[in-house]
């Protein structure tokens, strides 16, 4: 379909290389050649006993992904990658909704010159940024924390910008919230045509006069293109507007604002809404999940050209699914909530895995995913939610306070309690 298959026999052939894009996720503090003997092992048993496979070296590796490229890791991406949870699942629905979030992240990538044209890099107070970085906006969807429908950029470019292509993946019957930097008559209208309902956190000096109390606290009003539209009355979309504060948290800030445009309170009250809405606090737990258990803390990804940034991108996007649809698989097994599960033990037991499954005959490969679903199931966490850390960065020359001078506050068993509608 990409027009990438290998013609030729080769070394390595394109479907080797997906799996070795893949892999390069797993492994990100070893080489490239080292990721292929991880693979290889796997095939020892067809050589002769005294022999070893050929691994190729590190010139030949850069050849086979720059053949492959990007296009066949993102359209398999796409093809595969989307929302796990059925029906009922603990964390991932409320009511008739399927509950997803989308925001935005970054990660750094080598510093190159063909790096730096293409994706940019931030703008530092002294001298320049120590790399460039990649600017990306994804879905999650509550309770899995599968990450999908994401798409990366230049860092300059907006996330607003990204989540344009980002909201195409909404679906009717789900339910999407986003932080206040999202929302915006255009990316509003454009979520609405989607067929999802939205529940999304506004500015507090945005204008939203209440032109109908309703009987749960929260109340009707319009959103308009522009304030020319509003003076005249044209384009105007009916929202449901949320006000609350959270009585007795520790650093709560003094009013919270949402609007949904679940317009009836029957189907969804206020107060409902409002602790709903802390449950956005999922994506930024995938997105740690992403950049510190399986890439690594402060870890630069490995490709020096853009085509290989995207390529790996793509294949540290489906290693993360491949390892939450198999915590997804073990949590329904046990009857339990995915966010029980230890991730970063997910990974370390899929690492361990990956050779002895490359090396099972295909007859017994179910078997093994029994274990593997088994020992994944070993590991039990404490349930991430509501739980909250102050914005804060442990690197220095940052707006923000450094991170070991912040103590962790904390957490929120139940948000309901605390929550006060404004009437």
């Amino acid at each position: 379909e990409t027009e990438r298959a290998s013609v030729r026999q080769r070394l390595l052939p394109a479907h080797l290389m997906v799996l070795f894009a893949v892999a390069l996720a797993l492994h990100m503090h070893c080489s490239c050649r080292e990721v292929l003997r991880c693979l290889l092992d796997g095939l020892q048993w067809l050589a002769e006993p005294a022999g070893r496979l050929r691994v190729a070296g590190d010139a030949a590796i850069s050849q086979a992904r720059t053949r492959l490229g990007a296009k066949p890791l993102k359209r398999l991406h796409d093809l595969l990658v989307g929302p796990l949870a059925g029906p009922g699942e603990p964390g991932s629905w409320y009511r008739q909704w399927r509950m997803v979030s989308i925001d935005g992240s970054t990660l750094d990538v080598p510093d190159q010159p063909r790096n730096a044209a293409r994706f940019g890099r931030p703008q530092a107070s002294r001298g320049r940024s120590a790399f460039p970085k990649i600017r990306f906006v994804s879905l999650v969807e509550g309770g899995t924390h599968v990450l999908f429908g994401t798409r990366m950029g230049h860092y300059t470019e907006s996330e607003l910008s990204l989540a344009r292509s980002v909201i195409e993946s909404l679906k009717q019957g789900m339910l999407c919230m986003a932080d206040r930097n999202f929302f915006g008559y255009k990316l509003w209208k454009q979520a609405l045509g989607t067929g999802a309902d939205l529940l999304w956190r506004i500015k507090k000096n945005r204008r939203l006069p209440c032109e109908k109390r309703l009987a749960d606290g929260s109340f009707l009003s319009t959103i308009y293109p522009s304030r020319w539209a509003r003076r005249r009355g044209r384009g105007g979309v009916r929202v449901r507007v949320v006000e609350y504060r959270l009585e007795g948290v520790e650093e709560a800030e003094p009013l919270y604002r949402l609007v949904t445009s679940v317009l009836e309170p029957e189907r969804a009250p206020a107060a409902e809404l409002a602790a709903l809405y802390h449950e956005r606090w999922e994506i930024e737990t995938a997105f740690d999940e992403l950049k510190t258990h399986l890439r690594g803390a402060r870890v630069v990804l490995r490709s020096k050209t853009p085509q290989l940034v995207r390529q790996e991108f793509h294949g540290l996007l489906l290693a993360h699914y491949a390892i939450r649809k198999l915590m997804h698989e073990a949590a329904v097994k046990a009857g339990l909530d995915p966010d029980c599960l230890s991730f970063l033990h997910a990974v370390r037991v899929v690492r361990r895995r990956l050779p002895l499954f490359v090396m099972t005959a295909p007859s017994r490969r179910a078997a093994l995913r029994e274990s593997v679903l088994e020992e994944i199931l070993e590991e039990r966490v404490d349930s991430s939610r509501g739980r909250r850390n102050p914005r804060a960065v442990k690197r220095k020359m940052s707006s923000y306070p450094l991170k070991r001078s912040q103590p962790h506050l904390p957490p929120i068993p139940n948000i309901a309690d605390h929550i006060i509608i404004v009437k």
